[in-house]
């Protein structure tokens, strides 16, 4: 692990940040409240470009690691970690491994919002 390829990591993470605020922000200005459908557009959107930067590296452009951190880690990172959580899921279905992909979903959310809550809770009662 390199400074170099931190900083890629970094400014890829800071410009996909910038990202995820500036399509919530559009999102949420042409949706209602009382669904989260800026942040199901923010998944969707970065599973489906982590999709094609993963054909596109596979089939026809090779860069080096610093500009894949970049792009896939830092940039899809900073937008959205879901497109990961959607590559790992797509790649244990394609292997077949149906019920490690089911037990994947369950523990992902499960464990997800469990730790969200236990995160909320422990500061709720340190600055009570």
């Amino acid at each position: 692990m390199s400074a170099k390829m931190i900083l890629f990591v970094a400014a890829g993470g800071a410009a996909g940040s910038v990202a995820r605020y500036l399509m919530m922000s559009l999102v949420g200005y042409f949706t209602q409240p009382g669904f989260p459908y800026a942040t199901l557009a923010v998944n969707v959107i970065g599973g489906f470009i982590l999709g094609c930067i993963i054909e596109i590296l596979a089939l026809s452009w090779s860069p080096g690691p610093e500009v894949r951190a970049l792009v896939v880690i830092g940039v899809l990172g900073g937008f959205t970690t879901f497109s990961t959580f959607s590559m790992d899921l797509f790649y244990l279905f394609e292997r077949s491994q149906y019920s490690a992909a089911g037990l994947y979903v369950a523990a992902s959310v499960i464990l997800s919002v469990i730790g969200l809550a236990l995160g909320i809770m422990l500061w709720r009662q340190i600055l009570s």
